[in-house]
């Protein structure tokens, strides 16, 4: 099953954004984790695929 990068995105937002409402102080961890994927996709664009 191959999901494209353009589906992928909405999907991880909706999942951050519900562990945000279940605890605020994962904030700052999703925040970091969402930044160190996308500069990482950024500067290696072959691993996204």
């Amino acid at each position: 099953m191959h999901i494209s990068q353009l589906a992928l995105t909405p999907l991880i937002s909706l999942i951050a954004g519900v562990l945000i409402l279940i605890m605020p102080r994962l904030l700052n961890y999703i925040v970091a984790l969402y930044l160190i994927v996308v500069g990482l996709l950024g500067l290696f664009p072959h691993l996204a695929g």
